[in-house]
């Protein structure tokens, strides 16, 4: 399975748009190029950038798109 590098921009809390920015089999290569559009990202662009590991870019994007709950916290944690 590949590995898919996304531009993520979230203009509305519900609301994300994911543009692909590469496919890679390694995931050196996938990693590196997330680093690489990180650090030439501008501060003032408010995308984030993601690596992510799935059978399609379908299911990457599905997976992208899913509701995660934040972990709780234990007291050690603070």
């Amino acid at each position: 399975m590949p590995y898919y590098v996304f531009r993520i921009t979230q203009p509305s809390p519900v609301l994300k748009n994911l543009e692909h920015q590469g496919t890679h089999e390694a995931y050196q290569a996938a990693r590196q190029q997330v680093r690489d559009l990180r650090a030439l990202a501008l501060p003032s662009d408010k995308a984030t950038y993601k690596l992510i590991f799935a059978a399609s870019q379908l299911e990457a994007e599905e997976r992208l798109h899913e509701h995660r709950e934040q972990p709780v916290l234990m007291e050690w944690e603070k």
